[in-house]
């Protein structure tokens, strides 16, 4: 990792597949996921998940099955703890996670098609983000890669269809795959990519209008794998802002 590498874009996902928002900053503890980043799931009718423990995410409402749901933004009030949603075929919609929610099962009913078990309840483990991952990870994302999978489509890719925390520019691209087990300082905070996240359905969907409009899978295939981005865990922790440096220790 060369001397130019630095933080360039920070996002978080207060609801499982449904909505995301960019940040200026955001406090990082370690062995913890990125504070109000998948803090809430939705649960789907079929689901056994509950709020004791992490669950796969075969059962909740993700935008891999329900692509109409990628179109979503969420603005955060961590004040309040609600939640505004905006989809283009929506009305702009503003809710309290852990209260009623019923109003929001109506607000995205329509945005599920008929052949998927329709989502039920809201999920939240109390201290625990419900990320991809069994253990608590943060994503890092390379823009070098992002272009080498533009260049490839020959077409501009949204960013927000990866769905990432940290984006890094200045790298090499594909450089992140050999990161694995290093540890990576981003400004106070420490960093270890732990796996490579194989992609699935989610990203083929364009995050404007939720449709799908992209072989996303194919194109990451013909680097010989359906990798983008890595899950880390946060080693030391502290507080990231844009433009942090970032280097391998």
């Amino acid at each position: 990792m060369g001397g130019a590498a630095h933080l360039v874009q920070i996002w978080r996902h207060p609801i499982k597949s449904h909505g995301r928002e960019a940040l200026q900053k955001v406090t990082l503890s370690a062995g913890q996921t990125m504070p109000w980043d998948r803090r809430w799931a939705i649960a789907h009718e079929m689901s056994q998940a509950d709020d004791t423990a992490w669950a796969r995410c075969a059962n909740f409402s993700i935008g891999a099955k329900v692509p109409g749901l990628l179109a979503i933004d969420a603005t955060l009030d961590e004040t309040t703890g609600t939640v505004t949603l905006t989809h283009p075929d929506r009305p702009d919609f503003t809710f309290d996670p852990d209260g009623d929610a019923t109003a929001f099962l109506d607000w995205v009913c329509p945005l599920m098609p008929q052949n998927r078990a329709a989502s039920a309840r809201v999920v939240r483990v109390p201290g625990r983000g419900m990320a991809d991952s069994s253990f608590p990870s943060v994503s890092i994302m390379n823009m070098a890669s992002h272009r080498a999978v533009e260049q490839k489509l020959a077409r501009p890719l949204d960013i927000r269809r990866w769905r990432g925390n940290l984006w890094l520019d200045g790298l090499g691209p594909w450089e992140e795959h050999d990161w694995l087990d290093k540890d990576i300082r981003i400004g106070e905070v420490t960093l270890r990519p732990v796996e490579r996240i194989e992609r699935c359905m989610s990203p083929t969907a364009n995050p404007e209008t939720g449709l799908r409009d992209t072989d996303i899978l194919g194109t990451l295939e013909t680097w010989g794998h359906r990798d983008f981005g890595l899950r880390a865990e946060v080693i030391t922790g502290g507080t990231l802002h844009l433009n942090d440096k970032a280097r391998l220790i």
